[in-house]
Order: structure tokens, then C-alpha cells, then sequence
């Protein structure tokens, strides 16, 4: 089973920046995708962004041009890089990897963003 830990939420005013960390039990090189999640108060979770073991990149149209994925090897963690928050935002945001063997989810954290 892998262990995914996040990190970096918090409460940040509008337009201010974030930097969320996920830190996998296992090299990453061993997931075929990993992602970005969030569920915002009464709506469903939704994929933010992710990005595929070749590097290839997708993103939520909500937030292009404002969030950046990224991923370290070398330190098993994958990033998400936010900003020019906006209260819309706000969610718990999970990470998650995909494999062959099935998925796994991150216990996820809070980002709050105040207008």
C-alpha cells in the first residue's frame, strides 16, 4: 500500500500563493499518473491537475495559468505550485497516484483562501 502524505495548505488572503507537497512511501517513477484533487463544501471532488510518468501535464481550465505541477524523483514528491488564489479555491486538496496495481489517496489538506 502507498503511504501519501500532504502538506502546505493554509489560509492565504486572495491573490497570494501557495506551495502544496505530496510525499509518496514508494519512487514515483512507479505510478503511471500522479495528481492533484479537491473537494470543495457540498460539491464533488475534482481533478486539478496531474501529470503522467512521460511528464505530460493537464490541468483544471479553472486554474490554468494560475497552477503549476510539478515532481521531484529524487525526493518522491510531487508539487503544486498555486497562485493568484481565489476564494473559489478553497477545498481540501488531495494527491493522488494511479498505477497498475490501483490508486491511492493522500488523507489531503486544507487550503482556505479569504476574500
Amino acid at each position: 500500500q502507498v503511504q501519501l502524505v500532504e502538506s502546505g495548505g493554509g489560509l492565504v488572503q486572495a491573490g497570494g500563493s501557495l506551495r502544496l507537497s505530496c510525499t509518496a512511501s514508494v519512487s514515483i517513477f512507479s505510478f503511471d499518473v500522479m495528481g492533484w484533487y479537491r473537494q470543495a463544501p457540498g460539491k464533488q471532488r475534482e481533478l486539478v491537475a496531474d501529470i503522467t510518468i512521460g511528464g505530460s501535464k493537464r490541468y483544471a481550465d479553472s486554474v490554468k495559468g494560475r497552477f503549476f505541477i510539478s515532481r521531484d524523483s529524487a525526493k518522491n514528491m510531487v508539487y503544486l505550485q498555486m497562485s493568484s488564489l481565489k476564494y473559489e479555491d478553497t477545498a481540501v486538496y488531495y494527491c493522488k497516484i494511479e498505477r497498475t496495481a490501483g490508486s491511492s489517496w493522500g488523507q489531503g489538506t486544507q487550503v482556505t483562501v479569504s476574500s
